[in-house]
């Protein structure tokens, strides 16, 4: 069950950032309010998660997929540029979560 508070604390806090961008700087009402809720939303789920997983892990999967997501968000419907840093940092943030998960057993 860990891991399910898991993903959706990590869906729930790419949902928080998107709302950040779409709020264009806490003007437009109600992305702002979503700002708020998905990241209650995703703390309280990734809270729950640590009662399963360890904390090292759960947070660098939560910190590392978010990243990954948001960024993939950002190039597909921000329209922000792809570049072949970009993609690479992408996938050694990928490759490092999977060590990390893969390091533990």
């Amino acid at each position: 069950m860990g891991w399910v508070y898991l993903v959706f604390a990590i869906l729930t806090e790419v949902a928080g950032t998107t709302s950040m961008k779409v709020s264009e700087g806490f003007t437009r009402l109600v992305p702002s309010i979503f700002i708020f809720v998905f990241y209650g939303f995703s703390l309280v789920l990734l809270t729950l998660s640590l009662k399963r997983l360890d904390v090292s892990l759960a947070y660098a999967v939560w910190s590392g997929m978010g990243t990954a997501l948001i960024a993939t968000i950002g190039i597909l419907w921000f329209r922000e540029p792809m570049t072949a840093v970009k993609l690479a940092s992408l996938a050694l943030i990928i490759i490092g979560v999977l060590g990390l998960n893969l390091g533990g057993r």
